[in-house]
Formats: structure tokens, sequence, C-alpha cells
């Protein structure tokens, strides 16, 4: 656990996920489709989606990159926050309605969560959180759990809603990033001690979720790929990077002096700091 003054700023939220695809066009379809991103801007090789101005997703096309080998470190899933129970529902048929299915449905006490894939295999949590009034706690921890969700009681919000608008609605944002890591340890003293998330949860085999700020988690943590999973190969498909927004310059000056002792691969640019989780997961730490 953090010290007050090691603590990240409680603000503190998550931002883009960037994202190596060989089909570009068949992945922006399906993120503006399927999802209901709205594309905000294209390059030559990129495309940003998202919502109400604010970038959920870059997708960056590599015609020659491989997929993900299996058993290698990266990304689990992103997960996509929206505002209510009622855009679940939206979300849950406007994907149907896109031709895509689900590979699973969890009611985790704090949050009800769809999952999906995308085309190029990359996980995606589509959710609604519960009123934070109705979180519990047991034993010093959050308490949260994987239980099967009520999938018609979600769909019942929409009773009488025959066309469900095609684009996710304003509020929609990146609700938490969740990799496979090498070790728990190694990337609790990173996440916790360096960058001053706090733990949340360690309840789940082979798992960590952190936080800032007292939210369920930002981030979860996994080593079910494998205990001492290598990173993916350079030039494979899935996660570039993913984007922490810290909402504070002194704040971000002072996570970059602790990172400064620690990380020696470690970039800046006006944006903010790119830095390598030691499981080779890339941060960006930005305004």
């Amino acid at each position: 656990m953090t010290t007050d003054t090691q603590a990240i700023h409680p603000d503190t939220q998550m931002g883009t996920v960037v994202l190596t695809v060989t089909d570009l066009e068949r992945m922006k379809t399906f993120y503006e489709e399927a999802i209901g991103l709205t594309v905000l801007s294209t390059a030559e090789e990129s495309v940003r989606l998202g919502v109400d101005d604010r970038a959920l997703v870059e997708l960056v096309h590599r015609p020659g990159a491989t997929e993900r080998p299996y058993g290698t470190t990266g990304l689990f899933h992103l997960a996509i926050l929206v505002p209510d129970r009622s855009e679940l529902a939206r979300a849950i048929r406007r994907v149907i309605e896109a031709g895509w299915g689900f590979t699973g449905a969890s009611d985790h006490l704090v949050s009800e969560a769809m999952y999906l894939d995308d085309p190029e295999g990359n996980g995606i949590e589509i959710y609604r959180d519960r009123p934070r009034n109705e979180w519990r706690s047991s034993n010093g921890q959050l308490a949260m759990a994987t239980l099967p969700l009520d999938v018609d009681g979600v769909l019942g919000e929409l009773a009488g809603e025959t066309i469900s608008p095609e684009k996710m609605a304003n509020g929609t944002r990146m609700g938490h990033v969740h990799l496979n890591v090498a070790d728990l340890d190694e990337t609790e003293a990173f996440y916790v001690q360096r960058l001053g998330f706090e733990v949340t949860v360690r309840g789940y085999p082979g798992a960590l979720f952190v936080s800032a700020g007292g939210y369920h988690h930002h981030l979860g943590l996994n080593t079910w790929a494998g205990p001492g999973a290598p990173p993916a190969p350079t030039g494979s498909r899935g996660l570039r990077t993913f984007e922490v927004v810290i909402p504070d310059a002194v704040e971000l000056e002072r996570i970059e002096k602790r990172l400064d002792s620690t990380v020696t691969d470690m970039s800046r640019d006006d944006g903010g700091l790119t830095v390598p989780d030691p499981s080779g997961n890339r941060v960006h730490l930005t305004l």
C-alpha cells in the first residue's frame, strides 16, 4: 500500500489505448459499428476513435504485424465504461445487431460487464458501474466477484425501445485496462510504489487490482498467460501503449522523479512520459 505522499492523484483516469492492427479498415468498421465509437481523426496510418471528443482507442496500421503469440504479456482487455445500465443494454444490442457475439458476461458486484474480442483478438469489456454506495468491503478489501450476469434484466432496461442509438452515449470513457504480466510482485512494485496506485483487491488467484481515488480498479494485472511470460515479439499485433491521464502537472513531475531513479527506458515528449512496466507493457503518462 502506498503512503499518503506517494498515492497517485485521486482524479487520475485511463485514457487512449493504442493498438497495432493489420486490417485498419475492418478494425475501424468494427469499433464504429459494433462498439459505437466515432472517428475523431485520421492519419495516413492511424485512426483515433472515441466518444464526445475523448479518444478511447487508436488503431495504428502495420500490415506486416504478426499475431501475438499465446503465453506472452500484453493486453488482456480494454474496458469501456458506459454511464448507466440502459447504456449497457444498448451496447449489448448494438454488438449483436452488428453481427458479433460475446465471449462472457459477469456480475462483479461493483459492476456489470459483457466481454467480446475485436476482429484481431484484442479483448474488450463493456461495463457499467453500480453506485459506489452499493460497493462493499470484506476483510479490508473491496468485495469483487465473478458471478453470472442477469443479461435479461439488463436488456429489460430497454422495454419498449425498438431502436438504439448507433453511437455510445456522451460520458462513456475508458474505465480500466487489464494486462497480462509476468510477475505480480514486480508489477505491484512498479504500479504501486513507483506510479502510486493503491491495491484494492488481492483475492483473485494470479491477479491484482489497483486504482486511484478509491475506484474499484483502473488496472487489472494478471499472470494468467503464465508466470514469467515473455513480452510479445516486436512487430506483433495488439497493445502498443495505454494512457494514464494525470490531472495535475505537479503530480506528473513527482511521478517522473520517482521513475527517474529506477527506470532506464523512459522517453519524454510534450505529451508526457512513456515508460515500460516490468513486463514490457508501455504506459504513457500524460495530462
